[in-house]
């Protein structure tokens, strides 16, 4: 058993190294689109609306890379992937970017070959029950049965937790997110556990969605972010500064409203200007032109814009902002300084 998973291991690192060795950024310009990898569909972070065109704060980041690399936000190829598919996706080469509520760990980054270029959701994991089951804690699941997603770290902290707590559960293993809400609403399951981002996302699907209640218990830290492979570094830096782009243009004022005005001559602040293009050649430094990140934010809106219109507080979901919230205003988040 150990022996097929460090193989399997050394499969998706050699599969990794011979597609960075092409230079992904070549890849992308000459096919003309970026091939980002999604979720198989979770509302309001990847899921394709009634006429097929996908959506969502994940979404949001593929479309932000497109417009800085090849000026046009549309030009994505979205490849849904589960959480067994989507690491062999990534290194093979099939994708150029995978941003689906990915856990950024140590394995991950060391192990599987792989570069996570920031965090674009502070997370953790969480347990949703149906209200009629009187459950107030995730404390009170010894027995429970759970369904769980194979192939993600929610397995390994789910198996911690309840170790930690002297409980026992029996898995009920799902693949995907749409599996595992019929799983569990057709009662195959006690409870489901996941990202409570996904739980949200979840809950927000359901047709009497107050009828279940996520608990209160986060058991895990989950970093969520965008990754690419190891030993490509310059395409690891576009991805990595675009994302940085969108959360700094936050901080700076810069919207989807005004980006054009900012971007239209050089202003007050140095730092608006160095993203915006307007002074320095940041752009450069990256392989690209001075007004790439005026373009990735065009697309869809800063951090900020993307969050409230996919996933915040006004949206079925309702997520507050929480440890997501820039630095300034009570979160964790903030972009290293452009310049």
């Amino acid at each position: 058993m150990k022996k097929t998973v460090f193989l399997g291991a050394l499969t998706v690192a050699g599969l990794a190294a011979g597609a960075a060795a092409a230079g992904t950024l070549d890849d992308v310009k000459a096919r003309g689109k970026l091939n980002c990898g999604v979720t198989t569909g979770l509302v309001g972070f990847a899921a394709p609306d009634a006429n097929g065109v996908w959506e969502g704060f994940d979404v949001g980041v593929c479309r932000a890379v497109a417009a800085a690399v090849l000026g046009d936000a549309t030009a994505v190829e979205f490849v849904p992937t589960t959480g067994k598919t989507r690491f062999t996706a990534l290194a093979s080469g099939e994708i150029d970017l995978l941003a689906r509520n990915t856990t950024w760990t140590f394995s991950r980054d060391t192990d599987l070959k792989f570069d996570f270029v920031g965090v674009n959701y502070y997370d953790g994991q969480g347990f949703m029950v149906p209200k009629a089951l009187g459950v107030t804690s995730a404390k009170d699941l010894n027995g429970a049965t759970v369904c769980i997603q194979t192939g993600t770290t929610t397995e390994l902290n789910l198996a911690d937790f309840f170790r930690k707590n002297n409980m026992e559960y029996e898995p009920v293993p799902i693949e995907t997110n749409a599996e595992g809400q019929q799983q569990y609403l057709a009662g195959a399951c006690d409870t489901y556990t996941t990202d409570a981002s996904g739980l949200a996302s979840t809950r927000a699907a359901f047709e009497n969605p107050t009828e279940h209640v996520i608990l209160p218990e986060i058991i895990s830290k989950e970093p969520l972010g965008p990754l690419v492979r190891h030993g490509d570094n310059e395409w690891g830096d576009i991805a990595r500064w675009t994302l940085n782009a969108l959360i700094a243009a936050e901080e700076m004022g810069i919207t989807s409203a005004n980006v054009a005005e900012l971007g239209a001559a050089a202003g007050g602040s140095p730092e608006v200007n160095r993203i915006l293009g307007t002074e320095g050649n940041l752009g450069e430094m990256i392989g690209l032109d001075a007004q790439w990140a005026m373009r990735a934010i065009a697309a869809g809106g800063n951090y900020g814009e993307l969050f409230e219109k996919n996933i915040g507080e006004k949206t079925p979901i309702g997520l507050a902002r929480g440890l997501n919230a820039q630095w300034t205003d009570g979160g964790i988040l903030y972009s290293p300084p452009f310049r």
